[in-house]
């Protein structure tokens, strides 16, 4: 679970997320022997068609679910044996956010932040960053029953955010929401994934993990079959150019020919 520097004598140092033969079944296996690696500060596109695998892999990494075989690593913490270390440095957001209708985004914030012990002093100062970047200043007292799901996303996009995370994982964090509460909610992501923060999202648009993700990988049947940049799928595809639409349908035909 852990890489070594490129550069000569430098220290190992663990992957953000190191994921080993892992198999999840539910009669059939939905997870099949999947690996994957993700590096810290690294925006990771998690691609495939319904089915694939990608939300029971997503859970698992989690903590929502345990899995039948295999490892998974958070920056050097086993998932299995050390769930609430691990826990302690991810954060999660679902397709539908699960947030509490009752509270007040503030109020909101201030309840997660006491989940995770984040002491009150920095809580609020944390959560006043969140509430601007996010736009939510002007609704900060409002409880959150009356919200649109695109207000409703961003504030659990806060919530997930508060105890600075060293890993967030995002299952499709884009479907429903306008076009400028997208684009706000891609900036943020790509500002925490430059700030350092590893990133691994769920998307069926193509076009945003074509223009998001630093890493591309493709599941199907519950298994990697192809990962890398955006030129090294078009490599794989045997491509000098061409959208990621296209080489995610070619890579898909190929898989299911040689299945």
């Amino acid at each position: 679970m852990l890489r070594r520097s490129s550069d000569a004598g430098a220290a190992v140092t663990p992957l953000a997320l190191d994921i080993r033969g892992l198999v999840k079944r539910f009669g059939r296996p939905a997870v099949d022997g999947l690996d994957l690696k993700v590096e810290a500060g690294c925006f990771y596109a998690l691609l495939g068609p319904n089915g694939a695998g990608k939300t029971t892999t997503l859970r698992m990494v989690a903590g929502l679910m345990r899995p039948d075989a295999g490892s998974i690593g958070v920056f050097g913490i086993d998932v299995l044996r050390e769930p609430i270390a691990a826990k302690r440095i991810t954060a999660w957001v679902p397709d539908e956010p699960l947030i509490y209708d009752k509270l007040t985004p503030v109020e909101y914030l201030e309840f997660v932040a006491g989940l995770w012990s984040v002491p009150p002093e920095l809580a609020q100062a944390r959560a006043v960053e969140l509430l601007d970047w996010l736009q939510l200043r002007p609704h900060a007292q409002e409880r959150c029953e009356g919200f649109s799901k695109g207000m409703r996303q961003k504030v659990a996009l806060a919530g997930a955010l508060i105890h600075d995370p060293k890993l967030l994982i995002l299952d499709e964090p884009l479907t429903g929401l306008d076009a400028g509460a997208a684009r706000l909610v891609k900036d943020v992501l790509i500002a925490r994934a430059r700030a350092g923060t590893a990133i691994v999202m769920t998307t069926h648009i193509l076009e945003v993990a074509e223009r998001m993700a630093d890493r591309i990988g493709l599941i199907a049947g519950g298994r990697l079959i192809a990962e890398g940049t955006l030129e090294e799928l078009r490599t794989a595809a045997g491509r000098s150019d061409g959208h990621l639409e296209d080489l995610f349908l070619d890579l898909l035909a190929r898989q299911a020919d040689a299945a």
